[in-house]
């Protein structure tokens, strides 16, 4: 695998809209497989996360998420997207990690066929299904860069916050040891009932949905 390296890093004091707030270190990189502008947020004591995981003690916790616009921004309820981002930079600022914002919009088919997906899925279509409608893959994500970003952060052991297997599966082809997979909670609306369902079924995400009375 080709060799990224970090070319800037900043100081960015982070705040969500129900009042939290830490603070980023945000990492902009070089040399990255893909040619997109993906970032790293280094959270909490990450410098000190690398440093014992380099020891052979815990492993930093890192989620890689992919951008959503429609959930990250707008907060959508037709995903679990924005809820997953908000809980995953509180709980890695706590332990010590990154969280890697990668340009992956609509599981990599872009926002407008995004968008065209959800109509099918109007139509009846599940997530998975309206992507092949049109002729696109079901997920047409790549982890190679964000394998790269961890390799030139220092962090080839990586905890991965993810209910997603497919994640765990492509960083280890990638030369990242996932010593444990951390699911996400589950962040379930009227709107995204179904959408949760399917990813647990059709591609074993980990998640746990309440029974229905």
């Amino acid at each position: 695998m080709l060799e990224a390296t970090v070319r800037q890093q900043v100081t960015v004091p982070l705040r969500f809209g129900d009042g939290y707030a830490t603070t980023a270190q945000v990492m902009t990189f070089d040399g990255l497989v893909d040619g997109k502008e993906h970032l790293a947020l280094g959270l909490g004591d990450w410098q000190r996360a690398l440093k014992k995981s380099a020891a052979g003690g815990r492993a930093p916790l890192v989620r890689p998420h992919s951008e959503c616009l429609t959930g990250d921004v707008f907060g959508s309820q037709r995903c679990d997207c924005g809820p997953q981002l908000r809980e995953a930079v509180e709980r890695i600022a706590e332990q010590g990690g990154f969280l890697l914002y990668l340009r992956q919009e609509g599981r990599g088919i872009g926002l407008y066929a995004k968008l065209d997906a959800y109509a099918l899925q109007d139509s009846g279509l599940d997530t998975y299904e309206a992507n092949v409608a049109l002729g696109r893959g079901e997920d047409e994500r790549d982890y190679s860069a964000a394998a790269q970003m961890l390799l030139a952060l220092g962090a080839d052991r990586i905890r991965l916050l993810s209910n997603n297997p497919d994640k765990a599966i492509q960083l280890e082809k990638s030369g990242i040891d996932v010593t444990q997979r951390v699911p996400t909670g589950v962040h379930m609306s009227a709107a995204n009932v179904r959408y949760l369902a399917t990813k647990a079924s059709h591609t074993a995400h980990t998640i746990e949905l309440p029974l229905a009375e």
